[in-house]
């Protein structure tokens, strides 16, 4: 499970610190590969500070508003929709959360927020979830507030959400935020089957925190979020992702409605 538990998400395990240790010995050029194409396979990296990464953005509690350093536990990222309202994220991140409970910081880093705080307005969680919380329905979207006039898709852009793209095509970069870190990571690999409704990726430093964290190909597409087995993997070196399927699109239409 990489979602941090709310009450206890400032707790580092050695397993989270072990990307703390990672990512300095990477050198810039590996830095660049990872987050501008396809780079070196398999390796975990800080993200970029760039258009694609400020896209994704760590999940708080509304009342770390004014203190956010140490405060994230799950991932989103802002997808398209009509409105330039919508996020998506892992649907055991917004379990239980009501209207107004949490906040959205994109591209954040340091305890900062650079492109705004985001306050979650409403979720949309599929039948699957909602109904018994099913491993195949681990996918929610949410709408967030505008602020003084203006869209989070205004302030950082979107990508597209797509269902029913092969596991594997291509191959996907994943971007979030490790609780242990206050700055994105990122890793690029190719999925692999883990059954017809499920996808998994081997990427190392991936901890608690990432639950949420977009699968973009490289067509600039959400294709899978982390999540769905064991909520996203019982270790930090190997992730699941639903498998994008009707039930996915049909909950990005509602979402989007």
């Amino acid at each position: 499970m990489k979602r941090i538990p709310r009450i206890s998400r400032r707790v580092t395990s050695p397993l989270c610190a072990a990307v703390v240790l990672l990512v300095p010995a990477l050198t810039s050029a590996s830095l660049a590969n990872a987050d501008d194409g396809p780079g070196p396979l398999g390796v975990t990296v800080v993200a970029v500070d760039n258009a694609q990464s400020r896209k994704v953005g760590a999940l708080f509690d509304a009342d770390r508003r004014s203190s956010l350093a140490g405060g994230h536990f799950c991932t989103a990222s802002v997808v398209y929709s009509p409105h330039r309202n919508l996020i998506v994220t892992a649907a055991h991140c917004l379990n239980g959360s009501k209207d107004g409970d949490l906040i959205f910081v994109p591209g954040y880093r340091g305890g900062q927020a650079p492109y705004g705080t985001w306050t979650v307005r409403k979720a949309f969680l599929p039948d699957g979830w909602a109904k018994g919380q099913h491993e195949d329905s681990d996918v929610a979207f949410a709408v967030v507030e505008n602020k003084n006039g203006k869209s989070v898709e205004d302030a950082v852009g979107g990508n597209p959400f797509v269902a029913g793209v092969a596991t594997g095509a291509t191959a996907v970069t994943i971007t979030g935020y490790p609780s242990a870190r206050e700055v994105p990571v990122s890793c690029t690999n190719r999925p692999t089957r883990h059954s017809s409704t499920q996808q998994r990726i081997d990427c190392p430093g991936l901890s608690g925190g990432t639950s949420g964290s977009p699968w973009v190909n490289g067509d600039k597409a959400v294709v899978g979020i982390l999540g769905g087995h064991e909520k996203g993997g019982s270790t930090d070196d190997i992730s699941y992702s639903v498998v994008f399927g009707a039930e996915a699109a049909e909950l990005y239409r509602d979402a989007t409605n």
